[in-house]
């Protein structure tokens, strides 16, 4: 009998249905995946560039090394603790996974007196020091899709991050309230040469394209808020687009019913972007005081969004924290892991990236731990190499979308023999109490 959601397409593979893809903050749940005989993933219906080459990277094998060398998997799991045991300042990093798995390593880290970054604390830092700060008023991908009638895109195409965003959640056919989508207007502030081609509506309307040089975002952001504050400008232009333009902007974001500004903070590559960051979230809130407003942070990678939710409702900080004084401190300088490696902080890493084979640990001298997706190559060997299984396709598991309302379960498409993180960090984290008895 076949799983539900799962059919025969033909003698030769399976069909699998309504699946949940990880490859970015979407999660797109409606793809059709198939397994063939060789036990390879391949998507068939609903794709996109990233959902392409996750599933087509999927590696069926791979074998644990120690020192280099091939190992059993309880050989490298002992010496892995046996190094974490002996660290007086073990860093967790990379962090590539999701809600199962991060809730594993929470418990590792309590053990170990672990810090724990992820890969993409430095972009997703640019967001969460906003909303530490003076908080946000932000929405969900559902309430787009059933009500805006403008969007306001920073800096970015959205596109090259979340590549069907506008199919799914803009050009969308039906909505709650009968809305004629088509209509919806399309603004893009800042950057050059985006692929602005999703912003076409289908009835053809081409969006509003105002270009600047992103590292101009921080004035014309400002200027574009106090523009929306009821504020003068002396002056004919911002980073090259006509004050004009801007004062026209802020006058359509008056006069929308629901006008929602999205950026994605990877695009904000620049000195102090979260301040870029919140004048678009001020400029939401000033907003509010007589029309609809929301932001909509978008972007998401290697499970960044669900490793900080999972983080946040165990030790009530997200990564970039660490349990090395018995209880969770948060620092975001602190307790960088680049730092700390770099300043000689740190005495061991434990690396973990099981959605890319491509996001490997940063060369370094101190005892390399790596666990993660079965095809990564590496300049430099770890002490200890453990590959898993790839979440959503070897594994089930659970994620949030990057709007953090929503959780979705990813399946397990294949019948796999490499084990899910979460197991073979809690049977780490078992060595370690042990070797800890011991000792």
């Amino acid at each position: 009998m076949q799983s539900s959601g799962t059919s025969q397409s033909d003698s030769n593979s399976s069909l699998n249905e309504h699946v949940a893809c990880p490859a970015c903050g979407l999660l797109c749940d409606d793809l059709a995946v198939s397994i063939d005989v060789e036990n390879r993933p391949e998507v068939v219906r609903n794709g996109c560039s990233r959902s392409v080459a996750f599933f087509s990277r999927a590696d069926t094998e791979g074998t644990p090394r120690v020192s280099g060398k091939p190992a059993s998997l309880q050989a490298a799991i002992a010496r892995a603790a046996e190094i974490l045991t002996s660290a007086r300042q073990p860093v967790i990093a990379g962090l590539g996974t999701e809600v199962q798995g991060m809730r594993a390593v929470m418990r590792l880290a309590d053990s170990t007196g672990g810090t724990l970054d992820h890969m993409n604390s430095v972009s997703s830092l640019r967001n969460t020091l906003v909303v530490q700060n003076s908080g946000w008023m932000v929405t969900t991908l559902t309430e787009v899709r059933n009500r805006v009638d403008l969007l306001l895109v920073i800096g970015t195409d959205i596109v090259s991050y979340n590549p069907r965003f506008f199919e799914r959640t803009i050009w969308n056919s039906e909505t709650m309230f009968g809305q004629d989508t088509s209509r919806r207007e399309i603004v893009y502030l800042g950057g050059r040469g985006l692929d602005t081609s999703h912003g076409i509506s289908p009835a053809g309307v081409k969006p509003t394209e105002l270009e600047c040089d992103p590292g101009q975002l921080p004035e014309v952001t400002a200027a574009l808020r106090a523009l929306v504050a009821g504020k003068k400008l002396q002056v004919s232009n911002v980073a090259g687009i006509p004050l004009s333009e801007l004062e026209t902007l802020a006058a359509r974001l008056h006069a929308a019913k629901y006008s929602v500004i999205a950026w994605v903070s990877s695009a904000f590559d620049f000195p102090h972007a979260e301040l870029t960051v919140q004048n678009i979230t001020e400029t939401v809130i000033k907003l509010n005081e007589k029309t609809r407003s929301s932001g909509l942070p978008l972007g998401g990678s290697e499970g960044d969004y669900s490793v900080n939710q999972t983080g946040t409702w165990i030790s009530g900080y997200p990564v970039r924290s660490s349990l090395m004084a018995g209880y969770p401190e948060y620092d975001p300088w602190q307790f960088d892991a680049a730092r700390m490696l770099n300043e000689g902080e740190a005495d061991t890493l434990l690396w973990i990236s099981s959605f890319n084979a491509e996001k490997t640990p940063p060369n370094c001298k101190v005892p390399t731990i790596v666990i993660g997706h079965p095809a990564m190559k590496f300049e430099q060997q770890p002490d200890v190499f453990i590959p898993v299984g790839i979440p959503g396709i070897d594994h089930a598991g659970t994620m949030f979308r990057i709007d953090s309302s929503v959780t979705l379960p990813l399946r397990a498409l294949r019948t796999s023999c490499l084990p899910p993180l979460a197991e073979v960090i809690d049977a780490i984290e078992a060595a370690t109490r042990l070797d800890s008895e011991t000792c």
